[in-house]
């Protein structure tokens, strides 16, 4: 048994741990928090201080029964979570659920998982920080207490199973009002100039004329001006620029730049980073921290002078701009600077590499640039185009990294030709071309990180389960609409005439972005009105400098509660008790065959259109389709909804018909479901269309093979091509051709599915009926019947017995009803006289 034990959060950090301590050192995982409130009940004493109620978890029992023995035994146990406060809060509950001996315990951090930080931590061990803890406790319970008390209110006055959240429902305000603002906006057309002239060494030059016509008149007007024209160069202007490297990255700006440069979602990047911290390739990835140690930057100037020369390396030490800041330690960066690339998994590689020319430009030299600026000039009127372009001097940081850009279509600054003033240009076209003003675009993951931090709201281990939980809840999507094509005009002067061509473009995509439902913009819509403070933007970002407070230890977490309190639990029963129902109804006008009013909202199973009022008793109602929503579907849009179900007729003795439902519009063909094609409207399906579709459906369901006497049926679906055997769907993947399979492909493929079956077993007690199984995203599963109880992640199940899987399904098998008998006295007939 070795003398220390260390506990630490998760296995893969436990293993690296291992490899830089002796054998007087075991290390084990807490595989993250071991207590926490419990999940069926508010577990806060509001009466007494807001105590929290914490408890051990059934999957984390057998964990906690052999640490406590761990600790018993060992000489001195060492509390290695993260540095941070939840962290600190995972010390604390080991030391109160192992019941630690404080003269046998010692905390000890490190923000990055290399044997000289381990050293240095286990050589200045401190304490348990408890401002720490409370400022965790604090946020704990104040988003206990909103979610308790908001989400009743919710079912109660908009639908059952909805939840609200403090920085979840902040959130979806900002998405929602973006939205508000594009669907608000009013594209506004002009016409922009722009002219290519040749000089008089034949190079070409490229300028743009610096105002915009509001008509096609005026554009058409300007260009007939220059028929005849002669232009030269009136003014240049020639001065030095500099660029400066952006700082290293944060939690923040670590999440944006991925979503820019590696097209990675905000929680794919923090699991990424997760494992190259645990794997000890860098500093820890929670932080609102620019600093660099002094060795770190001596080491990144070691590296910019040895690949670039010293003329590169430019030490810096940055400021964070970030409201509220906290997790005072370093910035995100490689632990070993002379490490450029890492052999790990791909996009662990390509996260790396980003970090690493991210915290080595910081520490370079400035980038020296050349901007240039021409007017030119015509002989016959007196608008004066403009011409700028740039020559890189030096490289500078640019030589290994160049921050991204949110925006788009911006247009990079090219180098322009030698040119002198007075020099005569010879034009080759000017073009006036329509253009519309846009709206702000929609958010992205990154944009809204952004946007949050930018307010103070959340805080860097906050904003990739804030997304998450917004999109899962279905008050948010990814958009998918491509867009809708605009027609435009372009005008060109060439050759002393004015041609016209009209030309067309796509507006309107949103793809990948972030945006509201239905049930979303309802539920912000209801919260705002009723709980103006819980979402307004300055009171969550005071709740958080609250909580900076509190780890401080400027603030007492149970006074900051209690004055949050009094006021939010009033505002909970007063809106409970008088405010309306919230269905986000809109009228959109009446139905002209009855007279009668049609409005849209928010039904049982979701988004639907009304004809007739609510004590009608001849309304009808129709669902809306999955690319409609209340707030945008107009009246035609809404009558045609009634149009459907359309009965085409019948084929091969079956009736079919074109109607739209819970997942799209569909054809029916006798008991068949076949969904039609995204984009296509129902109302314009023919009955030679619908043949069509039944026809590929038959196809598409007909066996392509037999295989151990039973047929094989191949498909595509949400996750790609498949094939389906003996009632088992199997994944095809990109080294088969799927449309043209062998038979020798369809038994690998179907043996390799079983052969996984059979691995993904971790434990099987048939003579209990029960079975433990390896599930998705790295879960485990117990399943007994129709029980079944997904186990955290970071539970190792192989290590269950079957005794303890046995005590979890006991406690998930629902108590039986017991229904006790009246007894009553049998009343005595009266004898008949």
């Amino acid at each position: 048994m070795a003398k220390n034990l260390v506990i630490v959060e998760s296995p893969a950090k436990a293993k690296t741990i291992e490899k830089f301590l002796g054998s007087d050192y075991q290390v084990e995982s807490s595989y993250g928090h071991i207590a926490d409130l419990p999940s069926k009940e508010i577990g806060v004493d509001v009466e007494h201080g807001f105590k929290p109620k914490y408890e051990v978890s059934a999957d984390k029992k057998a964990l906690v029964t052999k640490l406590k023995g761990l600790a018993k035994k060992a000489d001195m146990v060492w509390l290695a979570s993260d540095e941070d406060r939840e962290g600190e809060a995972i010390s604390w509950h080991l030391a109160e659920e192992l019941k630690l001996d404080k003269a046998k315990t010692k905390r000890i951090v490190f923000h990055e998982i290399t044997k000289s930080a381990i050293q240095k931590a286990i050589e200045n061990p401190r304490g348990i920080d408890y401002n720490l803890v409370n400022a965790q406790q604090a946020r704990r319970v104040l988003d206990r207490l909103v979610g308790y008390e908001l989400s009743p209110v919710l079912w109660k006055k908009v639908k059952g199973g909805l939840s609200a959240g403090r920085v979840q429902s902040v959130s979806v305000r900002l998405i929602v009002e973006r939205e508000r603002e594009i669907q608000e906006f009013k594209p506004v057309a002009s016409y922009s100039v722009t002219a290519e002239f040749t000089n008089e060494a034949g190079k070409v030059v490229k300028a743009k004329l610096p105002k915009n016509f509001a008509t096609k008149k005026e554009a058409e007007d300007f260009l007939q001006k220059n028929i005849g024209s002669t232009y030269k160069v009136a003014d240049l202007e020639t001065k030095p620029t500099k660029k400066s490297p952006a700082a290293p990255f944060t939690t923040s700006t670590l999440q944006q730049e991925a979503a820019r440069k590696l097209y990675l979602p905000v929680g794919i990047t923090m699991q990424i980073a997760q494992r190259l911290y645990e794997a000890g390739l860098i500093t820890y990835m929670r932080t609102d921290s620019v600093n660099l140690s002094q060795e770190a930057m001596t080491a990144a100037q070691a590296e910019i002078t040895s690949f670039y020369g010293a003329e590169y390396s430019k030490p810096r030490n940055y400021n964070t701009k970030s409201k509220g800041a906290q997790e005072a330690h370093e910035a995100i960066r490689p632990t070993d600077m002379s490490r450029h690339t890492v052999n790990v998994e791909r996009d662990q590689a390509r996260l790396y590499e980003l970090i690493w020319k991210r915290t080595l430009a910081s520490q370079m030299a400035d980038a020296e640039l050349e901007r240039t600026n021409v007017k030119i000039e015509a002989d016959n009127h007196s608008e004066v185009f403009q011409a700028t372009g740039e020559v890189i001097k030096f490289e500078g940081f640019l030589k290994v990294y160049l921050e991204g850009n949110d925006e788009d279509d911006e247009e990079q600054e090219g180098m322009l030709p030698a040119l002198k003033v007075n020099e005569k240009l010879t034009n080759n076209n000017i073009t006036a071309t329509e253009r519309y003003t846009r709206p702000a675009s929609r958010y992205t993951e990154a944009s809204l990180v952004k946007k949050l931090e930018e307010l103070g709201i959340g805080r860097p281990s906050t904003y990739a389960p804030t997304i998450s939980t917004i999109i899962n809840r279905n008050y948010v999507e990814k958009g998918n609409l491509e867009g809708v094509e605009r027609k435009y005009v372009q005008l060109t002067l060439k050759n002393n005439k004015v041609d016209e061509k009209i030309l067309k473009e796509n507006t309107g995509s949103d793809k990948g972005k972030l945006v509201p439902t239905d049930i979303g913009t309802i539920v912000n819509d209801f919260l705002v009105k009723n709980f103006e403070a819980i979402l307004d933007y300055n009171f969550t970002a005071k709740v958080e400098q609250d909580f900076d407070e509190i780890a401080e230890g400027n603030i007492d977490w149970a006074k900051m509660m209690q004055e949050f309190y009094n006021k939010f639990h009033p505002n909970v029963q007063e809106v409970e008790k008088n405010a309306d129902r919230e269905s986000g109804e809109r009228i959109l006008g009446t139905d002209p065959k009855s007279g009668k009013p049609v409005s849209v909202r928010l039904g049982k199973f979701g988004p639907m259109a009304q004809i007739g009022n609510a004590d009608d008793e001849n309304k009808q109602f129709a669902s809306l389709r999955q690319d409609q929503n209340i707030g945008s579907i107009t009246l035609d849009e809404a009558l045609n909804l009634f149009l459907l179900p359309k009965n085409l007729g019948t084929y091969k003795g079956e009736e079919v018909e074109v109607n739209n439902g819970r997942f799209g519009p569909y054809v029916r063909f006798g008991k068949q479901f076949i969904s039609l094609p995204k984009g296509e409207d129902p109302l314009d399906v023919s009955m030679e269309r619908a043949q069509e579709l039944i026809d590929e459906k038959a196809k598409a369901d007909a066996p392509i093979a037999v295989y151990k006497n039973m047929d094989v049926q191949k498909g595509v679906g949400r996750f790609g091509p498949f094939l389906k055997w003996n009632g088992i769907f199997i994944n095809v993947n990109k080294k088969y051709n799927f449309d043209n399979l062998s038979q020798s492909d369809i038994a690998e493929l179907i043996e390799e599915k079983l052969q996984k079956d059979i691995d993904k077993v971790i434990h099987n007690w048939p003579e209990e009926g029960i079975l433990v199984e390896k599930a998705r995203w790295g879960k485990s599963v117990i399943t007994k019947g129709k029980i079944k109880i997904e186990l955290n992640k970071d539970v190792d199940a192989s290590k269950l017995t079957l005794e303890e899987v046995k005590e979890m399904i006991e406690k998930k098998t629902p108590a039986k009803k017991t229904t006790t008998k009246k007894t009553t006295a049998k009343k005595t007939p009266a004898k008949k006289k």
